[in-house]
């Protein structure tokens, strides 16, 4: 039987190190604390971060985990267990808002829709389980975006589509999105992905306080907001209290 593969030994090790401190840490600190030459451990870095398991800050060039690692380690509850203890939430949450809610988590840079809720009329609709939406331009993105589940530099340098005239397409746009979005905990998206369309999208967490996914409600313009062009308060609340349900059972203690 072969051993163990020395490279993928010291990945392990770094990724712990950098795992296991509050703060980003320098190439030379990585080498100290492993014993490994500068030269060795640069290239080791440089592989991490050329797969996002490591990302690199452009002001310090100190190291940290990346996005995509995080993904890899709550993947499992995307298929597992995200979606089955947002199922009775999700359908009250239609039944109640009279919307259609759709539940999202990253994939490649763009955003899954791994369980979907009609709005509960007899409309026309479409499934859309499975389908991918953009990070930039839908609500559920920019939450995934805004709490560090997806990465912002990753959907920055695939370019930022103009969907319509209302989408945000400069990272300084984006960016200051991004802090407002923090700051009061939940997201819009009023014709930025389509002309006539708005959604609203709250994070979900799990253990840790770390966001797992999004929760949305998505319709016509004219239901989801206000005669100003303002997502309606009613809707924020019932979709802010199906986060926090979904979270609460997810294990998380704050949000």
């Amino acid at each position: 039987m072969a051993g163990p593969v020395q490279s993928i030994e010291r990945a392990a090790a770094i990724l712990r190190l950098l795992a296991g401190g509050s703060r980003r840490l320098g190439l030379g600190e990585v080498a100290a604390s492993l014993g490994l030459a500068k030269g060795t451990a640069h290239g080791i870095l440089r592989t991490l971060q050329h797969v996002d398991f490591v990302e690199q800050d452009a002001a310090t060039g100190k190291y940290q985990l990346g996005a995509a690692l995080l993904h890899l380690g709550t993947s499992y509850l995307d298929v597992n267990e995200l979606r089955s203890r947002s199922i009775n939430w999700a359908d009250a949450l239609a039944a109640r808002s009279g919307e259609a809610v759709r539940l999202g988590t990253p994939l490649e840079g763009q955003v899954l829709v791994v369980h979907h809720v009609f709005r509960p009329d007899d409309t026309l609709q479409t499934l859309d389980v499975g389908s991918l939406l953009p990070l930039h331009a839908s609500s559920l993105g920019k939450v995934l975006l805004a709490f560090g589940t997806a990465s912002l530099q990753t959907a920055v340098e695939a370019g930022l589509e103009a969907y319509t005239r209302h989408t945000l397409v400069t990272r300084e746009q984006l960016t200051r999105a991004l802090a407002d979005i923090r700051e009061v905990g939940w997201a819009a998206e009023v014709q930025e992905l389509s002309m006539g369309e708005a959604g609203l999208a709250a994070p979900i967490r799990g253990h840790g306080g770390l966001v797992v996914g999004a929760i949305g409600l998505s319709g016509p313009v004219e239901r989801i907001c206000d005669a100003q062009g303002h997502p309606r308060p009613s809707l924020i609340t019932l979709l802010r209290e199906a986060a926090r349900a979904i979270s609460r059972d997810l294990g998380a203690t704050r949000w």
